[in-house]
């Protein structure tokens, strides 16, 4: 310490034939919410440290060649997959590859697979019990924006599909909406949920933190109070919802949660193999007070 020594990298690697350096591919397309994104990239990160691993960040939108290229080097060793796609390229490559992977999402074939993710699922389960419970019969989530389920993003179909199943087994309607970065688009949006008798009570957003605010608007210029008029729910959310006008219950989403699981699985991966799985985090619900019965 006196001295200011530091082990020289290259001939730690040479000696250990480990890198120290873990690969973590999150494409940054165009509809990313970098936020979100960024706050599982920090998380990583963070988790690798405890381990005295360092990331290599690939954001290339060709995630295969960059996967194929740092791999066949020796640059790392392992990989973390971020923005998981239903038919993820990746999730083939890292099962030819024989590195230790780790996906914080699941594809639409997980077979011979480690993955790790929020359980959205029951995330919706637990927004339309919430609501339910609260007496709503008519209830809708706005969800992400179009572009996002049509490339096959793995998440908000997830939870969007889990919503609508779960509002029908529970016998009230439930409706579905997608927003957009337009803000008109996102205001109509809104509108369509709230129905043309405005007779919409209970509403679930799972989208951004931008979008989430314009509908809260949409709802204060309609005259509808939250949550005497209509409870409002901020499903699968990074950001503090606390801080909206008026503060949003919440299901959050913690980036440290999965974040750490995968990163554990990946370095346990370096000293022996372990099964393929799928672990789900359980979900939390958060009161802020936005959640009350419908009037009558």
């Amino acid at each position: 310490q006196e001295l200011g020594y530091r082990p020289n990298a290259g001939a730690r690697m040479l000696a250990s034939r480990r890198t120290q350096i873990l690969a973590v591919t999150e494409p940054l397309r165009e509809d990313t919410y970098a936020p979100a994104h960024m706050a599982f990239v920090l998380a990583i990160a963070t988790a690798a440290r405890r381990y005295d691993y360092d990331v290599l960040l690939l954001t290339q939108d060709e995630a295969a060649g960059g996967l194929r290229r740092v791999t066949a080097s020796r640059l790392v060793d392992g990989v973390i997959v971020l923005d998981v796609t239903t038919d993820d390229e990746r999730a083939a490559l890292v099962r030819d590859l024989g590195i230790p992977a780790v996906l914080i999402g699941i594809p639409g074939n997980t077979e011979g697979l480690v993955c790790v993710d929020l359980d959205f699922e029951r995330a919706a389960e637990m927004a339309v019990d919430t609501l339910v419970a609260a007496g709503h019969r008519v209830i809708g989530l706005l969800g992400h924006q179009r572009s996002i389920y049509e490339r096959g993003s793995n998440f908000p179909p997830r939870f969007r599909d889990a919503f609508l199943r779960h509002a029908a087994r529970r016998g009230v309607q439930g409706r579905f909406a997608m927003p957009d970065r337009d803000e008109t688009l996102t205001r109509a949006a809104v509108v369509k949920l709230l129905g043309s008798e405005q007779d919409l009570t209970g509403l679930v957003m799972h989208c951004e933190e931008a979008i989430q605010a314009t509908a809260l608007e949409v709802l204060a210029q309609r005259g509808l109070r939250v949550p005497a008029d209509v409870s409002v729910i901020s499903a699968a959310s990074t950001f503090d919802t606390s801080a909206f006008t008026p503060p949003l219950d919440v299901i959050p989403l913690v980036p440290e949660h999965s974040s750490d699981r995968a990163v554990a699985l990946a370095i346990q991966q370096l000293t022996h193999p372990i099964d393929p799985r799928v672990e789900l985090v359980p979900p939390t619900y958060v009161s802020h007070g936005s959640v009350t019965a419908p009037l009558p």
